[in-house]
């Protein structure tokens, strides 16, 4: 990739769904891999290179930039999707990281490959999905997934990751921890079973179910079941700045949630557990009991149809999203003595 290709100093509003005002020192937009390995090393070979640190940014939409961006930032537009193999009960089905999520859940319904349609309307690019190992509605990107292909930024080198290489977790992945910021994801394969698995029990989606009278729902329906709960739920970022669900639902201990319970006799507190000693509360519910739900400060406020979309009523800056993202950290701990971890990644 010529010089010429790397920008100076451009804007990322464009770039990121909370829409707020930042710029990146320098920015280039890939769309093969030999783009990307040219930037690597022209990092090698310049002394002191000014490339530096590179970040890789596909939709921009589980972001929040705080400030402007030092190093280069590059656009992953790595586009591409297919089936790569077909077996007797499953297949494999490979995507660039720069293709839209939603556009290989489409992809694999209209095929009738079954897996991910619970995963539906996820804003986000492909190569992201297994950084935070995404999920929706009982069903995560580890459950589907068979490997992906990656550089390393730093050596140009490629390298593919099976499922025990990326170490899922609740969204959480190796890119997240000791990988963080190494690697450009290149490609993503999920192995998706040719017999369907739905997964239906889920409130929202049972609910649906039963209201529209399906006997015998199939991957189509849960898709568009899914896609209608979402967007009942979640604002359109091109008309309302966010980045969905800011926070992590919290994961506490048996023992915690009895002493909630005993603390809050008249509260019914939703909880899912995950096993005998663990237990999973909704952030948005914790949030909501904090008075934060449908709450505006300046441009900046918590969504009115669920407490844990904060939002960009128009202008509101990275820091301001920030500061409302602590002090409602600070109010559910003050409260529930639970501290809530954002899942959006602040620069």
């Amino acid at each position: 990739m010529p010089l010429t290709n790397i920008l100076e100093n451009v804007s990322l509003k464009p770039y990121n769904t909370f829409g707020v005002v930042a710029k990146t020192r320098y920015f280039a937009t890939i769309k093969t891999i030999n783009d990307l390995y040219t930037i690597v090393k022209l990092n090698q070979k310049t002394a002191n290179s000014p490339y530096q640190p590179i970040m890789i940014l596909g939709g921009g939409s589980n972001l929040l930039f705080a400030k402007n961006y030092q190093g280069l930032i590059i656009h992953n537009a790595l586009k591409g999707m297919a089936k790569v193999k077909d077996a007797t009960d499953y297949v494999l089905v490979k995507a660039y990281g720069g293709e839209i999520w939603n556009d290989l859940v489409q992809f694999c319904i209209h095929n009738n490959w079954s897996g991910i349609e619970n995963l539906s309307l996820i804003p986000g690019c492909v190569g992201a999905a297994p950084i935070q190992n995404i999920g929706a509605y009982g069903v995560e990107l580890k459950d589907v997934f068979y490997a992906l292909e990656a550089m390393h930024l730093a050596t140009g080198k490629l390298r593919t990751f099976y499922h025990n290489d990326c170490q899922f977790a609740y969204r959480e992945s190796i890119f997240k921890k000791e990988l963080k910021g190494q690697y450009c994801i290149l490609s993503v394969t999920l192995q998706l079973p040719k017999k369907a698995k739905l997964k239906t029990n889920y409130g929202a989606i049972k609910q649906t179910i039963a209201q529209e009278g399906i006997k015998k729902p199939n991957i189509a329906d849960i898709g568009r079941i899914v896609s209608a709960i979402r967007t009942q739920k979640l604002p359109n970022p091109k008309v309302l700045g966010n980045s969905g669900s800011f926070f992590k639902n919290p994961i506490i201990s048996q023992k915690a949630f009895t002493q909630l319970q005993t603390q809050y006799p008249s509260l019914n507190i939703p909880n899912y557990p995950l096993s005998k000693k663990e237990i999973k509360i909704p952030a948005a519910w914790l949030i909501e009991q904090c008075g934060w739900k449908g709450k505006r400060v300046g441009d900046t406020g918590t969504y009115k149809n669920h407490a844990l979309v904060l939002v960009n009523h128009g202008k509101a800056s990275g820091k301001a999203i920030q500061q409302l993202s602590k002090d409602i950290q600070a109010s559910v701990w003050q409260k529930f003595n639970i501290a809530l971890q954002t899942e959006v990644t602040i620069l």
